[in-house]
């Protein structure tokens, strides 16, 4: 590949990390990691990847991009269309990202799950092209997926083989559109921060569970509710919690009611607009993980 430059699309997230150091190790300092602060991150999460990449010797360039993603995806309501919207928004920015920077090669953590459920139609994963018949040349660069073919589980062991941090490698898995699809619906600033400061509630009263995800959804069905004596109205928030080997399946987590009554208060009294809490009880299948 010579003095080629290569970017790196990297959330943090174990699967583009993972990516993002063999690259390194490959190419060194051809290699430019990418971070896309599109608005739909949790709370603090640019500052501690940028952090925990330059940890690694990584070169990392973070993108400002928010309100590009939220004009994207303004007014739709489908969840697949937000996932398609999402996509659109992802490869564009980061083709003017790698325009800008001269790269000619894009890698990222496209896993074989990623294929899977959107070659299957079951939803579209932001992060796959090629397997289902777009060129990824109509952004101007060539994509390369060296964990294509690796599960979860698997890309686990990798990140262990390579000696990263164990917090990458226990890492909590996030969705690559991130909060927006944890907003059923429409995605707006206002819903997403409810949806991040419950996320970050959740994270808390559930930290070290080790369950492969703990996360909150925001759904917009108007509740009524009590507070001091007065009628109030606000949306719900579903608690998701639930252990997996591969993400392919999923079974539901028996938390005591002690620790969720506590999570759903704190939500309810935190959490600006959020009526009620409920607790979601479905293994994947028949549901899958995320609402959208």
């Amino acid at each position: 590949m010579g003095s080629t430059t290569v970017i790196a699309a990297c959330s943090g997230g174990v699967d583009s990390t993972v990516c993002a150091e063999l690259a390194r190790r490959a190419i060194g300092e051809n290699l430019i990691t990418v971070f896309l602060d599109d608005g739909m991150r949790r709370e603090g999460e640019r500052e501690g990847v940028v952090e925990l990449l330059e940890r690694m010797d990584l070169h990392v360039v973070a993108v400002e991009a928010s309100e590009r993603f939220y004009k994207a995806l303004s007014g739709i309501q489908d969840a697949e269309e937000k996932r398609r919207a999402f996509r659109d928004a992802f490869y564009s920015t980061l083709a003017e990202t790698a325009h800008a920077l001269g790269a000619e090669f894009l890698i990222q953590g496209t896993i074989a799950a990623d294929v899977v459920e959107t070659v299957g139609g079951i939803k579209t994963q932001h992060n796959v092209l090629k397997q289902i018949g777009i060129d990824p040349s109509k952004y101007g660069f060539k994509v390369l997926e060296p964990l294509a073919e690796l599960y979860k589980p698997q890309v686990r062991q990798v990140t262990l083989g390579l000696g990263l941090p164990r917090e990458i490698c226990e890492s909590m898995p996030f969705p690559g559109p991130g909060l927006a699809i944890r907003v059923v619906g429409e995605v707006t600033p206002q819903r997403v921060r409810a949806v991040r400061a419950a996320t970050r509630i959740v994270e808390e009263e559930t930290s070290g569970m080790g369950a492969f995800q703990a996360f909150a959804v925001l759904i917009p069905a108007r509740v009524t509710g009590l507070a001091g004596g007065k009628r109030t109205y606000g949306e719900v928030v579903a608690i998701r919690i639930v252990q997996s080997d591969d993400a392919l399946t999923a079974r539901v987590v028996d938390v005591p009611i002690a620790k969720l009554t506590r999570t759903a208060t704190r939500i309810v009294q935190e959490v600006d607009g959020v009526g009620r809490c409920v607790y979601d009880v479905t293994d994947k299948p028949p549901a899958t993980i995320e609402y959208e």
